[in-house]
Formats: C-alpha cells, structure tokens, sequence
C-alpha cells in the first residue's frame, strides 16, 4: 500500500504494489511534525498493497508496547534533564549557570531530535535504535522546554495540581484517551480530503514555525511562539492538529493491523504516535502558560 506520509511512504511493508483483501486505500498516520508528501501516480490516494513478511505481522499489542517503549525514554529523559539542570528559579550566578546549561539542553535537544525525525521520516526500513535515539533527544528538549515553563509561570507554593507541567501531561493522554474513543464509538473514517487538509495544515504550520525562527534571527517576530494573543491562536490551531494527527495514525495503524504488514513497523507506527502526543503536549502546555498569566 502506498501512504502520503513519509514516516510510512518509506516503508516496503506500507507501500506494496497489489491491492489487499479490502481492495482499499491505505491511510497515512502521522509522522515527525515537518516532513513530505506524495500519491499514487494517476489515482490520488494511496493504496493497499501486498506486505512482505519477514517475520510476526504486526497487531495493536505490538504497537502499544513499542509506543509504551518510546514514551518512556521521552519520559526517563526529560526527567533527567529537569534534575540534571539544577535550580533555575533563584537570582544566584549558579541558576545563571543552569539557565545556560537548559537553554544548551533545549537547542541540542531540539535540533538533534529534528535531524532524526526526518532520518526516521524518509528511511525505507525502519531503525528502532533510531527511534529510541531520536525519543531520548526529544526528552531532553521537552525536559528542558517544560523546565524553562515551570520557572516562568508556575509559583512556587503551587501545588501539584496546579502545576501547568503536570496539567499538561494529564491533558495530554487525556486528549490521546478522547481522541481514541471518539474514533472508535463513532467509527470515524478518513478519507482524501480530511487527509489532505491535515497535511497542507500541517505543512503550513512548519513553514510558519520556520518563518518566526528566521525573522527571529533578526529580531523581528511574528509572536507565533510568544505568549501573547498571536501565540495563543498558534498553540490553539496546533493542538486541534495535533488530534487530527493523531485520528490519521488510529486510522492508519488499524488499516495496517488489518493487512497483516510486519511487525518491525510497529516501531514506526511507535514514532509516528509518539511525535504526535508531543506536538499535543507542547501546544497544550504553552495554552495553560499563557492562561496562567495575570
């Protein structure tokens, strides 16, 4: 079967030429949030094709746990940079010092898990010590990230449910809860046109990203990324993204259990699930910062 997203365009199992029991196209989940599309030549949409087993075929066991897997070297690794940093709140020259160390955090973080989401987007067999590679570097920025949040906008005789941070994370496998049930109960189907608007979203909402970095490179930003009102409708617009994202992995994934590819693409369904929660996490906390402030 043939997809629109590279994540699993590159994938042989994904991408096979014959059409499947269901006669039907494929649909595309979501991959690292900055990538390339393509279609089928003279049809539009992508189709099922013939997958080529090499060992078990994939099942939803299989994809939660490799998801699991992911997550928990985000999770592991954004804890150890959040201890790692030290206190960052005080007017001492050591928490000048740490706020150096999280900002060298966040930029290696960020930058390095970018790299391996387009190596992990565009590469043909999927490598599972690339996608734990590319987790543990995204821990680390969203470790640092969710830090920086913290300092800024949290007091510190907030409680625990107060926390915007801890907010964030429960909101976040609230949103991934929702959307699932809400996918299965009314047994959404996806079709070209829903794909397609995800995609030109999603599209258009990296190039604006990349457009305030540049102009923020000299010093003239749009406030995408602020915490202002432009800022806010950003992080609004991302977060109903980030769902869309995550309906075209169920979907997908679904569509991929049911045509028996093999199970080393749970690592790449992993990836895809995995980078679209951290895209909801990131939209939904800077949401709860802005609407923490006074």
């Amino acid at each position: 079967m043939q997809s629109n997203n590279p994540v699993f365009r590159r994938s042989d199992a994904f991408n096979g030429a014959s059409a499947n029991a269901y006669g039907n196209q494929t649909y595309p989940g979501n991959g690292a949030a900055h990538q390339s599309y393509g279609q089928t030549p003279g049809h539009g949409e992508p189709q099922y094709g013939a997958p080529t087993i090499t060992g078990r075929p994939m099942t939803i066991d299989s994809v939660v746990q490799k998801t699991a897997i992911s997550l928990a070297v985000v999770i592991v690794f954004a804890t150890i940079t959040w201890w790692y940093t030290g206190d960052i709140k005080s007017d001492s020259a050591e928490a000048q010092q740490n706020m150096g160390a999280l900002y060298g955090a966040l930029m290696i973080g960020s930058l390095g898990a970018f790299a391996l989401s387009m190596v992990n987007s565009f590469k043909r067999v999927v490598s599972p010590a690339l996608v734990i590679a590319f987790c543990a570097l995204e821990g680390i920025a969203l470790g640092a990230f969710s830090k920086f949040i913290d300092a800024v906008f949290v007091a510190d005789n907030t409680s625990i449910s107060g926390n915007i941070v801890v907010q964030a994370v429960i909101g976040t496998f609230a949103a991934f809860a929702g959307t699932l049930a809400t996918y299965k109960f009314f047994n959404i189907q996806v079709g070209n046109k829903f794909r397609t608007f995800v995609i030109a979203a999603m599209f258009g909402m990296v190039g604006l990203g990349l457009l305030e970095m540049v102009l923020g490179a000299f010093g003239n930003q749009i406030g995408l990324f602020g915490f202002g009102g432009m800022g806010l409708l950003f992080a609004i617009g991302g977060l109903v993204l980030g769902v869309f994202m995550l309906i075209l992995d169920f979907d997908f994934v679904e569509k991929g259990v049911a045509a028996g590819i093999d199970e080393r693409e749970s690592w790449r369904a992993a990836f895809a699930l995995t980078v679209s929660l951290v895209w909801i996490y990131t939209n939904l906390l800077r949401i709860l910062a802005i609407f923490s402030q006074d």
